[in-house]
């Protein structure tokens, strides 16, 4: 007996090289089986005490956002995960350093323990981590390695790796000690490192030679760092920390995501995660959600299968998740999606605009094969800058949210009679 059966949808599995049409069953909140249609018959619907019609649709599995902040609350970029997750198909969310030694206790027990999603955490290098928009490491007493690490000793897998901020306004006149700093701390935890890299000083030159295998350049298609690429090719320093195992992660945020530079990242070879850099700024675009970033990769000229690996099982593996995958055992995490085809606009954070051949919109999400309800998100605090656009969008979204509310007032309206008094 099956608890959930989605059935019939196309079930595109990067992880387990599945593209087909398939039924996939859950019980006891894991993959039971998925078994193709090309195999013959598929799962009974009648061995299932849930089943949902995927026909025409697009499954895969959960979405992994390996950049996000949802240090909703304490920080300046924080947003609650749960009303973003259950409408694009995003289980598993990574907090990119929105929480150091101080306050990672409370990143855990206030915001991941009481999300619907998944959560795991980068902790930040600067005990202080993203309580101001900037500049969490001009005081480098505040970037104490020890400290650090016994905190995320006590979190244990919560703790995924490191986060640390490397542009000019965050590090200010340390220039490359809070990288340093960084490093050490990963390679103390043994788990990788995530540099963000904006406007140099510091360079990617600087930066590149701190970087080991597996460690994770976030940004990378960004058109802020003047080395990164040059003359629509790698530049030589981009090359060498590409060529040492670093994972280019795209992490499109507010400001971080520009086509030409990606354009020229696919044709070298770059094979980018997929990630959304979402917060309290970005949700409003441009990057709005992961499977928006998503078509962003496609319109640049990767595939769709491309696409889904790179928000699926390469997050995943970059961080040792147990996620990004549909194999039987694993956690029935699944998204379901509208895969409409044409000619779709999309826009970088400067503005230039391509055309995705896919638009996808969620349909369900479910976490451990439970589906996600509805869930309304808050107003964005006062701090955070919107657009005339961005705000009537906005307002817009809280008067669908009212008017979604409906009375029914009159007999027809219910399919059973008023009961009688007494009865």
């Amino acid at each position: 007996m099956w608890d959930l059966l989605v059935r019939g949808g196309r079930v595109v599995d990067p992880a387990s090289g599945l593209d087909a049409v398939a039924d996939v069953a859950v019980r006891d909140g894991r993959i039971a089986e998925v078994r193709p249609h090309e195999r013959g018959a598929g799962l009974a619907a009648e061995d299932a005490a849930e089943v949902a019609d995927a026909a025409g649709r697009l499954v895969t599995p959960g979405l992994v956002d390996l950049h996000t902040h949802v240090w909703h609350g304490a920080t300046y970029w924080g947003l609650d995960p749960d009303p973003i997750a259950w409408r694009t198909g995003v289980t598993t969310w990574v907090d990119a350093g929105s929480a150091g030694a101080y306050s990672m206790d409370g990143l855990r027990r206030f915001a991941a323990e009481l999300a619907r999603v998944r959560v795991h955490a980068l902790i930040n290098v600067s005990a202080l981590g993203l309580v101001a928009e900037t500049g969490e490491h001009h005081n480098l007493d505040n970037l104490d390695v020890d400290t650090a690490v016994a905190v995320a000793a006590r979190h244990g897998g919560f703790v995924r790796g490191v986060k640390a901020r490397i542009d000019a306004r965050t590090v200010g006149r340390h220039g490359l000690e809070p990288l340093r700093r960084a490093a050490a701390l990963a390679r103390r935890l043994d788990r990788p490192l995530m540099v963000h890299v904006g406007y140099g000083p510091p360079t990617i030159a600087d930066i590149a030679p701190l970087l080991a295998e597996g460690d994770i350049l976030t940004h990378c298609a960004s058109g802020c760092p003047t080395d990164l690429v040059a003359d629509g090719r790698l530049t030589a320093p981009a090359r060498r920390a590409l060529d040492a195992g670093a994972v280019f992660d795209l992490g499109h945020g507010s400001g971080a995501l520009a086509f030409d530079v990606l354009e020229a990242e696919l044709a070298e070879g770059v094979r980018p995660v997929a990630s959304s850099d979402l917060h309290a700024r970005s949700v409003h675009g441009p990057a709005f959600d992961l499977p928006t970033v998503m078509a962003k990769l496609v319109a640049a000229g990767a595939g769709l299968p491309e696409a889904i690996a790179a928000a699926t099982v390469r997050p995943a593996r970059a961080l040792g998740l147990d996620a990004g995958t549909l194999a039987p055992g694993a956690a029935a995490d699944i998204a379901v999606f509208d895969a409409e085809e044409g000619r779709f606009p999309v826009v970088d954070v400067h503005g230039s605009v391509r055309e995705s051949p896919v638009r996808l919109t969620n349909t369900a999400t479910y976490v451990d094969g439970r589906l996600l309800p509805p869930c309304a998100a808050e107003p964005p605090p006062p701090w955070i800058p919107l657009s005339g656009s961005q705000r009537r969008a906005e307002e817009d979204r809280v008067g669908a949210t009212r008017s979604a509310v409906r009375r029914l007032e009159s007999p027809e309206d219910f399919d059973e009679p008023f009961p009688r008094a007494g009865s």
